[in-house]
């Protein structure tokens, strides 16, 4: 019998996750080492499933399947290609620097504080978290991953409302109730799609008698499943729509600033940089392969939609105050990006917006645990209350423009290559589209090279003068992110082997070809 790779990457941070939260409150530093520990771990299994993975060989890999609910056609099943290997490699990646990042983050507050931190359970969390987040990846049963796409919600509405930023201009007890309704905001609208798609779930297992995804789609494939248009088309309403609300799309979107912004700033990238990714993820693997021919009659309005986000998100972060909020706003901007390259229905689109996924998250991870690290010296979320760092703490101050370079797609890093393949794959088929989403590369550039300049530059302000540059620490989870941009920018091959693949097959679920040029090439 084989050793259960995909279950054992799943569990062994759920295990993490118990272990670390029974830690004595008097070994907080123990807490954190057990996690740092095992997120390490469950790094290396995912790396072992990186490099037992076959790019050229069976749609879906290491699979495993057993009865669970037999009455109701229910099984444990799991398997990857290659979107979801890249993706469980992602979350495994940056869950130790997010662990490092954070090392502080749920220390005890002062004296007389009213809050409690539990240091033990902050880092619980993240570990609960990285497990549910792996295993709706490896899921290709509906309704097991239907069980943990909701259940993360409740570790992040936690780690949301019981350990925000303390960061905040009005005072701990307004910086509480804020914390508090983002927390709540985030656990509203992700529980109505959630409940949403679960009428979706129970339909689609009254047409087809199973929750097995790989079934499901093959029966489609060969016409032994029936399933009538309209039939099809509320379903696949049922299951984007909460996949829209986590991705997030406009206008399901308002939830993510003020969690973004409310949260420390490795629990933004956590929301941001894993969580969401599932949302995506989501629409290439169920969406598209469950309902292919629903997935087609949406797509001029998802595409719409995802055109209003890149641009409505790019505008808001233009304006923003908020060094955190900013950053969320051109999250929302970049998911439309995303979401646009999936349903553009061209291999390029989707390459880019599965690359882009990855991209982002290393991106917007440098970028917000760097402005993390900076908001924690001077107290401060505000753009106004920053200048001159770049001469008193210049390495911060460096990795802050690479990471704000990466973020508004700077040929030569990471997500240059994703988002154009994006516009390129959208434009072969929609060039309307492709060249209005174009502004949002235009915005970007404005409001991350403004955020620099009003940060970095300019006369050192007395509150920043003695601020102290980069520690060893936090060099430490800045760096390798750095490398990794700079690497997949100029070598994105060993990613798109592993996607590309993947890709082509999905592209055969929804039956379409790529456009041919309309000029044939000289003979």
């Amino acid at each position: 019998m084989s050793f259960p790779l995909l279950t054992a990457t799943a569990v062994l941070p759920a295990l993490g996750a118990i272990a670390t939260a029974a830690v004595p409150a008097a070994k907080r530093t123990a807490a954190k080492w057990l996690a740092l520990v095992v997120s390490l771990a469950t790094l290396a299994l995912a790396v072992t499933v990186l490099v037992r993975f076959d790019p050229d060989g069976d749609r879906y890999q290491l699979t495993e399947s057993h009865a669970w609910i037999a009455d109701f056609g229910v099984r444990y099943e799991l398997g990857v290609d290659g979107i979801a290997v890249a993706l469980i490699a992602l979350t495994a990646l940056l869950i130790p620097f997010i662990i490092l990042a954070g090392w502080h983050d749920a220390d005890p507050l002062e004296t007389g504080s009213k809050r409690w931190r539990p240091t033990q359970g902050f880092f619980a969390l993240i570990l609960a978290v990285e497990a549910m987040v792996i295993i709706s990846f490896e899921a290709t049963d509906v309704f097991l991953f239907y069980i943990f796409f909701e259940a993360m919600l409740i570790p992040m509405y936690f780690l949301i409302g019981g350990f925000g930023d303390r960061a905040h201009e009005h005072g701990e007890e307004t910086a509480a109730t804020q914390r508090s309704y983002a927390a709540v905001k985030f656990l509203l609208y992700n529980l109505v799609g959630g409940l949403i798609m679960l009428a979706a779930v129970i339909g689609l297992y009254v047409v087809a008698g199973n929750f097995s995804l790989t079934e499901i789609a093959e029966a489609r494939a060969n016409g032994t499943l029936d399933m009538a248009t309209s039939t099809e088309r509320w379903l696949f309403l049922g299951f984007f729509f909460a996949f829209a609300v986590k991705a997030p799309l406009w206008p399901l979107h308002t939830w993510l600033p003020n969690a973004m912004g409310e949260a420390t700033a490795p629990v933004a990238v956590l929301i941001t940089a894993v969580v969401d990714k599932v949302g995506t993820f989501a629409m290439l693997r169920f969406c598209l392969q469950l309902f292919p021919e629903a997935s087609k009659w949406a797509t001029p309005a998802i595409l719409v939609l995802a055109l209003i986000s890149i641009i409505y998100g790019a505008l808001l972060a233009v304006g923003q105050r908020d060094i955190k909020r900013l950053v969320a706003y051109a999250s929302i901007s970049h998911f439309g990006f995303i979401i646009m390259g999936i349903f553009a229905m061209t291999s390029q689109g989707q390459s880019g917006a599965t690359l882009y996924m990855v991209n982002h998250g290393i991106s917007t991870a440098a970028l917000m645990l760097v402005a993390g690290f900076l908001i924690s010296r001077r107290g401060s979320r505000l753009i106004a209350d920053y200048g001159g760092v770049q001469k008193v703490a210049p390495v911060l101050a460096g990795t802050f423009l690479i990471g704000g370079l990466a973020t508004l797609s700077l040929p030569g890093l990471a997500p240059f290559v994703s988002e154009f393949l994006v516009l390129v794959g959208t434009f072969a088929r929609y060039p309307a589209i492709g060249i209005i989403a174009t502004f949002g590369i235009v915005l970007a550039a404005l409001y991350v090279l403004v955020l620099y300049q009003r940060t970095m530059t300019g006369p050192v302000k007395a509150e920043v003068s003695s601020m102290p540059d980069l520690r060893v620490r936090e060099l430490v989870v800045v760096a390798p992110l750095i490398v990794l941009l700079i690497f997949l920018g100029v070598y994105p091959k060993p990613l798109t082997d592993i996607v590309d693949p993947a890709v082509k097959q999905t592209m055969s679920d929804v039956q379409k070809k790529d456009p041919q040029p309309e000029v044939e090439a000289a003979k």
